[in-house]
């Protein structure tokens, strides 16, 4: 009788740290194995920056280490994780998808990289982005590819990290979210991300699109991975002072509280204007199984979101403009098109008009508040289309009807900063992943992780791995 084998690199977070701590594997194994996979992959991928080989190895046998000695310091002990290229690592360039800034090397970490790295996790890259974590890629760059399908969108900005994440690169990455940034990559890519409320995770160390609009978060296979991670770098920090002062709950203990008697609501109208057909079914699906799980599904009507989508573009113009004001002042002639007009776009705008967009703002703010005292969730699509090719969506900075198609279910939960979880919920006709998209009241994170681990306790599209031409790492251990 054989016994069933897994590829490391396919196993979560949790399973493979459950292994590291066992001492059925070593850390050392599992970054050698994912390391060459990396090599065999990503010149095709394009998902990395830059791979930390010689550090990440130093950090997987630091940790072998500590862990024979009995010094064990959670799930991240010896996890080979990524770092979205927008955050500092200390000695490490931090280009955040731009010329300008390619040279740069923090002599400090971020808030959220230090407490990864205070956790025994090891670093293994940081991967690639959009310029300035907008909307698209500097023209010196390589985009990196969907695994899926190289013909298809990976989602921006946090694409990259996705990319990684699905073709077993990592087991969860650091990344951010300032107008669908964590979830569109998820989306398209198949995997889990968890954008957190805003506040929740310290900036401090994070290059900025947008302050007021700018989310630290995680992406991994699993609602219980992102958690895991999102209890690690969630909490008050002296060095971001708007990060929040509320304490930081156990995300693992609340993967299995279940969810009966959970209320979601749903605008069946707004879950359904033109969505495609494949993304309203996969929903349809999502809401049987949450009704299997024991939660109770309320119809509502969320807000009219046209002016809060519309808002969004000016409002991360002027902060953006903000951003970058010291160096697009000498050295507009190296920023991409797309960044530079959106630079100059907040540049130009009027405070009075500024001043309006912050009132409609914080008046959305309190409508979607108040909508959190009557349900738990919200589900939506995170977009209303399957993933688009690339040629469908080449040059996205220059097709404003399509920004604000792509963005009606994402930015307006950055405008009102409510935490928001996407989730792998099926495939297209073509083999492509959809995703939807659970949302929470303000600081209920706790909520999303409960729904997702359960709803992903029922379901297997999040265990489905795209197959990607390359030669096998040669490491298996028994399947869990």
């Amino acid at each position: 009788m054989t016994t069933p084998q897994t590829d490391l690199h396919d196993l979560e977070l949790m399973e493979v740290a459950q292994l590291i701590r066992d001492r059925t594997v070593s850390s050392r194994t599992v970054t050698e194995a994912l390391l060459h996979r990396i090599a065999s992959l990503d010149g095709a991928l394009h998902s990395y920056v830059r791979v930390l080989e010689t550090t990440a190895m130093s950090e997987a046998e630091a940790a072998d280490r500590e862990i024979r000695a009995g010094h064990y310091r959670g799930p991240l002990h010896g996890v080979p994780l990524a770092v979205k290229d927008l955050f500092w690592i200390r000695g490490e360039p931090a280009a955040a998808g731009s010329a300008v800034f390619r040279d740069f090397v923090p002599s400090e970490n971020a808030t959220a990289v230090q407490r990864l790295k205070d956790q025994g996790a090891v670093l293994i890259g940081k991967p690639q982005l959009t310029e300035g974590a907008y909307s698209d890629y500097h023209p010196s760059i390589t985009p990196p590819r969907n695994p899926w399908n190289a013909a298809y969108w990976p989602g921006i900005s946090s694409s990259g990290s996705g990319v990684a994440i699905a073709a077993g690169l990592c087991y969860g990455s650091l990344a951010s979210d300032t107008g669908g940034s964590i979830r569109w990559p998820s989306a398209a890519n198949g995997v889990t991300g968890l954008k957190p409320s805003w506040g929740r995770v310290s900036r401090h160390g994070a290059f900025e699109l947008a302050a007021s609009l700018d989310h630290v978060g995680t992406m991994a296979r699993s609602a219980i991975d992102a958690g895991v991670m999102l209890g690690v770098i969630a909490g008050v920090d002296p060095r971001d002072p708007t990060a929040l002062l509320d304490p930081v709950p156990d995300y693992l203990a609340a993967a299995s509280a279940g969810i009966r008697g959970l209320n979601i609501g749903i605008d069946p109208a707004w879950n359904s204007d033109e969505v495609d057909a494949d993304t309203q079914a996969a929903l349809a699906q999502a809401l049987e199984i949450f009704t299997e799980l024991g939660a109770e599904v309320m119809k509502i009507r969320f807000p009219d979101v046209t002016r809060t989508v519309a808002d969004w573009v000016p409002n991360c113009a002027v902060e953006a403009a903000v951003a970058h004001e010291a160096a697009y002042a000498g050295r507009r002639n190296d920023y991409g098109p797309i960044l530079s007009s959106v630079i100059e776009a907040g540049q130009a705008l009027s405070g009075l008009d500024y001043q309006k967009i912050l009132l409609r703002r914080a008046a959305f703010r309190g409508q979607v508040d108040a909508l959190f005292e009557t349900i738990d969730v919200l589900l939506t699509p995170v977009q209303p289309f399957a993933p688009l090719t690339l040629k469908a969506i080449a040059t996205l900075g220059e097709q404003p009807e399509l920004i604000a198609r792509l963005q009606r279910y994402t930015c307006p939960f950055d405008m009102s900063g409510h935490p928001a979880l996407t989730l792998p919920a099926g495939f297209t006709g073509d083999g492509m992943p959809i995703g939807l998209q659970l949302v929470a009241g303000r600081l209920r994170e706790t909520v999303l992780v409960s729904a997702g681990a359960a709803f992903q306790g029922l379901t297997a599209w999040h265990r489905r791995h795209p197959v990607w031409p390359a030669s096998s790492d040669g490491v298996k251990v028994a399947a869990a």
